[in-house]
Formats: C-alpha cells, sequence, structure tokens
C-alpha cells in the first residue's frame, strides 16, 4: 500500500506523516516515509520550484512509491503539488492507493508560515508559490480529508489517518482515542 499525505506548504504534511509512523511503525516496521523536500534535497539544485519541474519532482516521488510498494514496504509519501492527472496516476498505479488532504485555505498557512514561504513570496524572493502564482490543484477524491484549521494535534491527525486504513488501524497500540 501507498499512503500520500498532500496538502498545501506548511499545513503540516512531513510533521503528521512523521507521527504516523511514529505511531504504527512500531508494528508496522516496513513503513518508510518519503518526503518531498528530502528527496528533493537528494537531488541537488537538478530542479526549481517551477509548476514543470514540481511535475519532475512528483514524478520521482511517484516512482520511489511503486518501487518500494512492490518491495512490500509502506511508503507515507508528504508531497504538496496535486495536480489531477498525477493524481489519477496515483491511484491506477500505486497499490492499495490511500490518499490523504490536510486541508487549509491559504490564508492559513500563510498567517502560520513556517519555512518563511509566504512572507517572503510576498516580497518577491521566492517566486513560483502553489496557491499564489501557481495553481492550486485541491484533490477532489482524497480518500479522507482532514481539516488542518480544526486545531488537531499532528499525533491527533495521525490517530485519524491510522483509523482511516485497517491495516493500520489494526497497529494502533490499545487505548489509542481520537
Amino acid at each position: 500500500m501507498v499512503i500520500w499525505v498532500t496538502g498545501l506548504s506548511g499545513v503540516g504534511k512531513t510533521t503528521v506523516s512523521e507521527a504516523l509512523a511514529a505511531l504504527v511503525k512500531p508494528r508496522i516496521p516496513e513503513m518508510v516515509l518519503i518526503d518531498g523536500d528530502i528527496v528533493r534535497a537528494m537531488f541537488g539544485a537538478s530542479l526549481g520550484y517551477a509548476e514543470d519541474n514540481r511535475v519532475v519532482q512528483i514524478k520521482r516521488l511517484q516512482n520511489l512509491a511503486l518501487m518500494l510498494a512492490r518491495q512490500d514496504l509502506v511508503p507515507v509519501v508528504a508531497a504538496l503539488y496535486s495536480h489531477p492527472d498525477l493524481l489519477q496516476w496515483n491511484r491506477e498505479n500505486l497499490p492499495g492507493y490511500f490518499e490523504v488532504l490536510l486541508d487549509a485555505p491559504v490564508s492559513f498557512v500563510q498567517a502560520r508560515d513556517s519555512k518563511s514561504l509566504y512572507s517572503n513570496a510576498a516580497q518577491r524572493d521566492v517566486p513560483q508559490v502553489v496557491g499564489l502564482d501557481i495553481p492550486w490543484h485541491r484533490p477532489q477524491a482524497a480518500d479522507q480529508v482532514i481539516d488542518a484549521t480544526a486545531g488537531l494535534t499532528p499525533e491527533d491527525q495521525a490517530r485519524q489517518i491510522a483509523k482511516a486504513i485497517p491495516r493500520l488501524a489494526d497497529a494502533l497500540p490499545m487505548g489509542t482515542d481520537a
């Protein structure tokens, strides 16, 4: 299976994915994290942030997730760009695909601005920001939508994801509520 966590930059994709792994990895040791920012850094400065570069980046993540899933690992992918064609490819090609949208308006992530991305974009220091000058294609067919503005902790969000996926729900520690 492949769990694909998407949402705008700064919504908490990496943090929630890490919390999910911490929650269930003790009972599902084959779970691995694929973080878009880390994979981008692994390839050096080979890609920019223009929309066509973002497509290439997502294809890297897709291929990595597929390769790992074929080896009976359970990839959890934290990825920003969510063009409908790319998400459709995921549904058609990634085994046991489960898509999670961490949903929040641009105004919410701008206010949070954990990476100073939005403030730098406002000063024109950072162009090509999804949701500002690159379209945000909000997923329309996510298997699970979590309201990132609801004030839940990343651990609570991770529990929600785990409870929605039978294999992960079975791996939850006893007494896990949320």
